[in-house]
């Protein structure tokens, strides 16, 4: 690993996001694992649930606080996007929010019952957010695509090419959220409504790795 990576790394990985992505990683590898493991090797499949386990308390751990950044944004004038903005956060805040229930419960500090009905409403809350955050990315992802157009077809400058730079560079970054908010609605929507799709490990497995890999994508130093 050369200097500058470890440099980034360490950058990454000293942002709550870095961290998050990372035990992510952990938590959906370890799910596969325990899949692929579970009728041939029970003993081990049992270690990677317990992996599993562990790293999903863990991230809830790190989110401590999260609901704070949804509460924030509404508090601010929600731009041009109005309501689909107001939307996105609230469902945003009120998943970090009932989060920490399902954790204290998760953890014996609460109830048990807890856990259920708080994960639910997280959940719902968390679907409703990327829903909006979908939309969202995908209307500024067709503004750039246009204006991407008109510059193509105006004469070619340096300064127009760096325009064109930034707005590719912009629709990768939508794009990848885009990705992790997919993956993640299918892993929100396992939780309200269990499916045999949604809720089987594979499916679980492979939307928490998208997630987690578009996460590392975004945060990962310039």
């Amino acid at each position: 690993m050369s200097g500058d990576t470890l440099d980034k790394l360490v950058v990454f990985l000293a942002k709550r996001d870095g961290i998050d992505k990372l035990v992510k990683t952990y938590q959906y590898v370890s799910k596969l694992v325990h899949w692929a493991a579970e009728s041939s090797h029970p003993g081990f499949a049992g270690r990677a649930k317990s992996w599993e386990t562990a790293a999903g308390l863990s991230r809830k751990v790190f989110r401590s606080g999260r609901s704070l950044t949804g509460l924030n944004a509404l508090r601010r004038s929600p731009g041009e996007f109005g309501a689909l903005a107001v939307l996105a956060n609230a469902g945003e805040m009120v998943y970090f929010f009932f989060d920490h229930f399902t954790w204290l419960a998760r953890v014996g500090v609460l109830e048990p019952w807890i856990a259920r009905r708080a994960s639910f409403v997280s959940a719902f809350g968390e679907t409703v957010g990327y829903v909006f955050f979908i939309i969202m990315d995908v209307i500024m992802i067709r503004r750039g695509i246009k204006q991407e157009r008109k510059l193509l077809m105006e004469t070619e400058t340096k300064e127009k090419e760096g325009e064109v730079r930034k707005i590719r560079m912009d629709r990768v970054m939508r794009l990848m959220g885009t990705a992790a908010n997919l993956a993640d609605l299918v892993i929100a929507i396992a939780d309200i409504e269990p499916n045999p799709f949604c809720n089987h490990a594979v499916t679980l497995g492979i939307s928490g790795l998208v997630s987690a890999w578009a996460g590392w994508y975004r945060n990962w130093p310039s």
